[in-house]
């Protein structure tokens, strides 16, 4: 069940880069379109990406769109995009699923996909950035994960490269109207 080499619709697009994110700015595009994009730039699947908007004092999912009736993560909780948000530092962690962490949200099955296999596996890798937007205020969170049975079927290390590319996304995130506390998702 390995994902190595073949990391879901970016397979499909591997010359996908931050200046197609950046392009679709002006179009007021969808949060699941964006992070679709995000996915083919990253070599992830579509369930490996989560983004959430800070609301009241709370992150709510904007994507992927089964997890936003899930509920809601309170930023004075121990979870890593509350953590992400709080502390506004961006995180990288190849070793994440030896860290203690809630695991609800991983059970919630995400709907169809390019590839059922990794549904609900475990995140093994992740990747966490705060948005913020001109005026340094936290809008949310995006995350981006790679999952499987064990580190080692989840696919490539993340790597500083990839963090940076994770930040500008977060930066072009930042900008989408959909990010804006209050906006229709």
């Amino acid at each position: 069940m390995s994902f190595q080499g073949q990391q879901g619709i970016g397979a499909k697009a591997a010359k996908a880069t931050m200046e197609d994110l950046e392009r679709i700015l002006p179009e007021f595009p969808s949060a699941e379109r964006v992070c679709l994009k995000l996915a083919q730039i990253l070599r992830v699947h579509r369930n490996e990406v989560a983004l959430l908007r800070l609301e009241k004092n709370s992150l709510r999912f904007v994507f992927p769109p089964e997890l936003r009736a899930a509920g809601v993560l309170p930023l004075s909780g121990s979870a890593v995009a509350a953590r992400t948000a709080s502390t506004r530092t961006s995180l990288l962690s190849n070793s994440f699923a030896r860290v203690r962490h809630v695991s609800l949200f991983e059970s919630v099955k995400l709907g169809a996909v390019e590839d059922d296999s990794s549904q609900q596996l475990p995140i093994q890798k992740i990747m966490s950035v705060p948005l913020a937007n001109s005026a340094g205020n936290v809008l949310g969170v995006v995350q981006v994960s790679r999952k499987g049975l064990d580190a080692s079927l989840a696919g490539a290390d993340f790597t500083g490269d990839d963090l940076k590319q994770l930040e500008k996304a977060g930066e072009i995130l930042s900008r989408m109207s959909f990010m804006q506390e209050g906006a229709e998702i």
